[in-house]
C-alpha cells in the first residue's frame, strides 16, 4: 500500500461523528473570532431586547424589557445566553460571552444538516453538505445579539425530523415532529409558517393515503382549538399568538405587493446561494426519485416561509428584501446539489428557473443601508457598483452572472459535483469577506453604532457609578436614539428610560413621557439621570453631548425661553429676551450675525440685565460675532435682554422688521 492510500484509509476510517466535531469547533472558532470584530449591537432595538430580556432571566428569572413583562419574543434564545449575564458583572464581558454561546450553537446546525443528508448522501458527501450548512454567509449573524443564532439550527432539525416522519409515519415521529415545531415556535414565532408546511408535506408524500397521519392531523386540530379558545377566554385576540410579529397584522396588504415581493425573494435568495444549489433544488422537486420525502418535506416549507417572508416584506413600513428570514433553506439547496438527479429535463428546468430569477430583483430600490442587517447577497454587488459599474447596470451584469452559472449545471458532468460545491463555496467565503469587512459591511456598522451612542468606553456609566447603581436615562428631542440604545445596552446601572419633550416615538419599547412644570419639575425622583440640562451635579460627560448627572432626589431640568425671534427663523425684531430656571450664572454666549442685502453699515446690539448694560457688540454686514455676557441669578432665574440698533423692513412681501441674526445661545459656568 503506497503512502497516499494509507493516509486515505486512516481518513476514511475516521468516525462521522468525529468528523462532525471537527466541523463544529472549526465553524465556532472562526464565528468566535469573527464576533470580536463586531464592537457593539447594531441592529437595533432587536439586540437590545434580547439582550435586556437574558439579562432580566438571569437575575430574575423573569422575561422583563426595561423592568415591565414581555412575552411576545421568543424565550429560548434569552435563555440560551442568559449565562453569559449570569456569570459576567462587566456588559462587554458578557456581551462577548453570548457572541461566543452563538458561535457555538449556530454552528450546531452542521449536526442536524449532516443527517438530513444522510437521507439522500453518502457519509463522506453528507459531511461536504455539512460544511457548507455553516459556511454560509448568514453565520455571521454568530456576531449578534439575535434569534437566528437558536432559530437556524432548530430549523435544520424541524426539517430532518419532517423527512424522517415522511419516511416512516410513526406515531413517535408524529410527535418529534410537533415538539420540534413547538420548539422552533419558541424560539421565534416566525414558525409559525411551519405549520401549514407540515400538513401538506404528507399529501405531498402520501396523496390521499392520510391515515397514518391521523394522529398529526388530530393534534394539530385540538390544539388549535385550545390555543384559540385560551386566548379569548384570557380577553387576548388571537393575533397575540404571533407574539412580536402581531404588528405585521395591523398593516393593510395588498396580493400585487405580496406576489413582487415573492419574486424579489425568490431571486435575491437564488443569488444569495449563489444560483446552483438553488437551481439543483429545483431540479430535485421536479424529478425526486428516491428523494420523495426529502422533496415532500422541504418543497411545502420553502414555499409557505417565502410566502410569510414575502407578505411581512411588502408592508410600507419595511420595504426590503427579508433575506435575514429565509436563509434558512439554504441546507435544502446544498444538500439537493450533492444530489442532484439524472433526469435532464429537471436539470434544464430547474437551470432556466435559477438563471432568470435573478432579474426580478429591483438593484437600485433595495441597495440601501438596511440591506446591510437584512440582505447579505446584495452586498457584493453595492460593491460592485462601488468600483465597476453603475447601479442601472447590476441587475443585468447580475442576470448574465446567474446565467453563466445555470449553464455550469447543466454542462458540467455529474462526476465533477464537487468542483461546483467547491466554486459555491468559494462564492460565499468571498461574499463573507465583503459583508463582514466591506466599506458597507458590518463591521463598519458596529463601529459607526457604538460611535453615535458614546465616545467613552462602553460600559463608562457602570465605571463612573457603580453597576448597582440606579440611573434614569432622559431622552429629550435631541438625543440620538443610538445614545440611548448603546449606554443601555453597555450598562447594567441603566434601570429606565424616561422621554421629556419628544414627540416621536423612536422604538416600540416602555418608555415614560414626562411632563415639566413651570419650574421644570418632571414629577420623579431619582438618583442619577444621563441626559442634557438637567439640575444636578455632572459627575461623567460624554462627547456626544451627554452628561451623567448625580440628582438624589426630585428630577428638574433647566427650561430655556427665547422671545423676540421670528418662528423657524434666526431673525430678530427690535428686542430679544434669553431666560433659563435653575441657572448656576456664568457666562452666556450668543452668536450674531447681519445681512450686507440689508444693512449697508454695521449693526449694534447691546445686552442688559436687569436694566443694566452687561455687553455690546458691533456686526459689520458680512461679519459672524460672538457676544459673551454674564449671567446673574435671581430667584433662581437668568434673564438677559438684547436691544438691536435699527430694524429694517426687506420689502418683496416680506412685512417683518428685521434686526439682526441670533444663531445660537449657549450657556456655560
Amino acid at each position: 500500500m503506497t503512502a497516499v492510500a494509507a493516509v486515505r484509509a486512516r481518513v476514511v476510517a475516521i468516525p462521522a461523528w468525529l468528523w462532525l466535531t471537527g466541523i463544529v469547533v472549526a465553524s465556532a472558532a472562526v464565528r468566535i473570532a469573527l464576533g470580536h470584530r463586531l464592537v457593539a449591537p447594531w441592529i437595533m432595538i432587536d439586540e437590545l431586547v434580547y439582550s435586556e430580556l437574558a439579562k432580566s432571566f438571569a437575575a430574575h428569572g423573569e422575561f422583563l424589557v426595561r423592568g415591565v413583562p414581555s412575552h411576545g419574543y421568543g424565550f429560548v434564545y434569552p435563555v440560551l445566553i442568559s449565562p453569559a449575564w449570569a456569570i459576567f458583572t462587566r456588559i462587554p464581558d458578557a456581551y462577548a460571552a453570548a457572541k461566543a454561546i452563538n458561535g457555538v450553537v449556530m454552528s450546531l446546525t452542521a449536526i442536524p444538516a449532516y443527517f438530513l443528508a444522510r437521507r439522500l448522501l453518502s457519509q463522506r458527501l453528507a459531511l461536504v453538505a455539512a460544511v457548507m450548512s455553516v459556511l454560509v454567509p448568514s453565520m455571521l449573524y454568530t456576531g449578534t445579539v439575535m434569534t437566528e443564532n437558536a432559530f437556524y439550527p432548530v430549523f435544520v432539525t424541524f426539517a430532518l425530523a419532517l423527512v424522517l416522519m415522511l419516511e416512516r409515519p410513526t406515531v413517535t415521529r408524529q410527535l418529534l415532529v410537533l415538539a420540534l415545531f413547538a420548539f422552533a415556535y419558541a424560539t421565534r414565532q416566525q414558525a409559525v409558517a411551519l405549520v401549514p408546511a407540515f400538513l401538506v408535506a404528507p399529501v405531498l408524500q402520501s396523496g390521499r393515503r392520510l391515515r397514518p397521519y391521523v394522529t398529526l392531523y388530530g393534534i394539530v386540530a385540538a390544539g388549535a382549538v385550545v390555543a384559540l379558545l385560551g386566548t379569548v377566554a384570557r380577553g387576548r385576540s388571537p393575533l397575540t399568538l404571533l407574539g412580536a410579529y402581531r404588528a405585521a397584522t395591523t398593516s393593510s396588504y395588498s396580493a400585487g405587493a405580496v406576489v413582487h415581493f415573492i419574486g424579489y425573494q425568490l431571486g435575491e435568495i437564488d443569488l444569495y446561494l449563489g444560483v446552483i444549489p438553488f437551481a439543483a433544488l429545483v431540479a430535485l422537486w421536479l424529478a425526486p426519485g428516491r428523494a420523495r420525502a426529502f422533496a415532500a418535506a422541504t418543497l411545502p416549507v420553502f414555499v409557505f416561509l417565502t410566502i410569510e417572508v414575502a407578505a411581512f416584506a411588502s408592508q410600507t413600513s419595511v420595504d426590503k428584501i427579508e433575506e435575514r428570514n429565509l436563509f434558512y433553506v439554504a441546507p435544502f439547496a446544498l444538500i439537493a446539489l450533492l444530489a442532484v438527479p439524472q433526469r435532464r429535463r429537471a436539470v434544464l428546468i430547474g437551470a432556466a428557473i435559477a438563471g432568470v430569477l435573478p432579474v426580478l430583483v429591483d438593484f437600485p430600490r433595495f441597495i440601501t443601508t438596511s440591506a446591510v442587517a437584512d440582505t447579505f447577497a446584495l452586498l457584493p454587488w453595492w460593491w460592485m457598483q462601488d468600483h465597476l459599474i453603475t447601479l442601472d447596470q447590476v441587475r443585468w451584469v447580475a442576470l448574465g452572472v446567474s446565467l453563466v452559472a445555470a449553464a455550469a449545471f447543466v454542462l458540467v458532468p455529474r462526476r465533477y459535483t464537487l468542483g461546483l460545491v467547491g466554486l459555491v463555496a468559494v462564492y460565499f467565503v468571498l461574499t463573507t469577506a465583503v459583508v463582514e469587512n466591506g466599506r458597507h459591511g458590518i463591521h463598519q456598522a458596529s463601529l459607526g453604532k457604538l460611535w453615535a451612542g458614546t465616545h467613552n468606553q462602553p460600559d463608562w456609566i457602570d465605571e463612573a457609578v457603580g453597576a448597582n447603581a440606579s440611573v434614569t436615562i432622559l431622552r429629550n428631542a435631541s438625543m440620538a436614539d443610538e445614545v440611548v440604545w448603546e449606554d443601555e445596552f453597555f450598562n447594567r446601572s441603566v434601570k429606565a428610560v424616561d422621554s421629556y419633550g419628544v414627540t416621536r416615538v423612536p422604538d416600540p419599547l416602555p418608555e415614560k413621557a414626562l411632563t415639566a412644570d413651570r419650574s421644570g419639575y418632571l414629577g420623579i425622583h431619582v438618583h442619577y439621570v444621563l441626559g442634557q440640562d438637567v439640575v444636578g451635579k455632572i459627575v461623567a460627560t460624554d462627547a456626544v453631548g451627554v452628561d451623567l448627572y448625580e440628582v438624589d432626589g426630585p428630577l428638574y431640568v433647566r427650561i430655556t425661553h427665547v422671545t423676540g425671534l421670528y418662528p423657524n427663523d434666526t431673525w430678530s425684531g427690535k428686542r430679544v429676551t434669553w431666560s433659563e430656571n435653575h441657572c448656576n450664572g456664568g457666562t452666556l454666549t450668543v452668536q450674531l450675525g447681519s445681512d450686507a442685502s440689508l444693512f449697508k453699515t454695521s449693526q449694534t446690539v447691546v445686552a442688559s440685565e436687569g436694566g443694566r448694560i452687561v455687553g455690546r457688540a458691533s456686526i459689520a454686514p458680512t461679519q459672524l460675532v460672538s457676544l459673551a455676557v454674564p449671567l446673574h441669578v435671581r430667584g433662581g432665574v437668568c434673564s438677559v435682554e438684547f436691544a438691536v440698533g435699527r430694524t429694517k423692513v426687506p420689502g418683496h412681501g416680506d412685512p417683518r422688521h428685521l434686526g439682526a441674526h441670533f444663531y445660537s445661545f449657549t450657556p456655560s459656568g
